[in-house]
C-alpha cells in the first residue's frame, strides 16, 4: 500500500486527509494518508524513512523550512520560496526529494473567476508560506501587492497604517494568515472593515469555518468573498497530478 500524508504543526483538522481518504475509497486507490505532527522540522529526517512513502503535503509552519531538506525544487516552487508538496523519487537503493508549490495552482484557479479589471493592487495579510504563493499568483496577473505583518518589516505594512485610502486603493484584500480559524472562529484580522464596499473582493484561505468574521465582515458591506476551500481542493488535486506524474 502506498503511503501519503501530511506534515505541519498543529494538525487539529486537515482537509487533505479527509480529501484523500475519501478519494482512495471513492476510486478503490490502494493508499493511505496520514498525519505526522512534526514538533520540529528536524523529525522529517526520521520520517521520510518511512516504507511506502510516496509523497508529503506541507502546512504551518513548514512551508519555507522543508525547503533545506530537499534534493530539487521545481521552478515555480523555487521563485516562490515555498513547498507544501514534497514527491519521493525512488531509484534502486536512492531516494530524492523534489518540492513544488501547488498553493499557486489552487489560489489561482479558486480566485480568478471573481476579478475583474479593477482589481489592480491587492493586500496580503500575512507573510508565512501561503502568502508567498498568493504574491506569486497575483503579480503574475499584473496586479500590484503589498503585504501586511502583525510588526513593522521593510516594504511591508503594519495593520495600524490601514486607512481609508489605502482600502479605497486596494480592491482586493487576501488574508493569507490562520486568523480566525476553528477554534478561535471569532477572531479576525485587524484591518478597517468600515471601509469596505461593493467593489472588494475577499479572500481567506482559511476554510474552516466556511464563514469566517473577516469574509462575514466584508460581506456586510456588500464585498465578493471567497474561502479557502477551493484552493485547498485545487491543490490537493494538482498534488495527485504530481505525485503520479512519470
Amino acid at each position: 500500500m502506498k503511503k501519503f500524508g501530511l506534515i505541519g504543526l498543529p494538525l487539529v483538522h486537515s482537509f487533505s486527509r479527509n480529501y484523500f481518504t475519501t478519494k482512495f475509497e471513492r476510486e478503490g486507490i490502494d493508499a493511505s494518508y496520514e498525519l505526522f505532527e512534526l514538533k520540529d522540522i528536524e523529525e522529517l529526517t526520521a520520517l521520510i524513512k518511512t516504507p511506502d512513502l510516496c509523497g508529503l503535503n506541507v502546512t504551518i509552519p513548514y512551508k519555507e523550512k522543508v525547503i533545506a531538506f530537499l534534493d530539487e525544487l521545481d521552478e515555480t516552487a523555487s521563485e516562490i520560496g515555498a513547498v507544501n508538496v514534497i514527491k519521493f523519487i525512488r531509484s534502486k537503493e536512492t531516494l530524492r526529494l523534489k518540492g513544488y508549490n501547488s498553493d499557486a495552482i489552487g489560489f489561482e484557479t479558486s480566485l480568478l473567476p471573481v476579478l475583474t479589471a479593477h482589481h489592480k493592487k491587492a493586500l496580503i495579510l500575512g507573510t508565512g508560506g501561503a502568502s508567498k504563493a498568493i504574491d506569486y499568483v497575483l503579480r503574475k496577473q499584473g496586479i500590484e501587492t503589498t503585504f501586511v505583518s502583525r510588526t513593522s518589516k521593510p516594504g511591508m505594512l503594519t495593520y495600524s497604517q490601514l486607512n481609508k485610502d489605502l482600502l479605497s486603493d486596494n480592491l482586493l484584500i487576501v488574508n493569507a494568515s490562520p486568523v480566525g480559524t476553528f477554534p478561535h472562529q471569532d477572531e479576525c484580522p485587524a484591518i478597517p472593515y468600515q471601509f469596505l464596499t461593493a467593489g472588494h473582493v475577499l479572500f481567506d484561505v482559511v476554510y474552516n469555518p466556511a464563514e469566517t468574521l473577516f469574509l462575514r465582515k466584508g460581506r456586510e458591506k456588500g464585498a465578493v468573498g471567497l474561502n479557502g476551500e477551493g484552493m485547498l481542493t485545487g491543490q490537493a488535486i494538482a498534488a495527485w497530478e504530481i505525485w503520479n506524474a512519470k
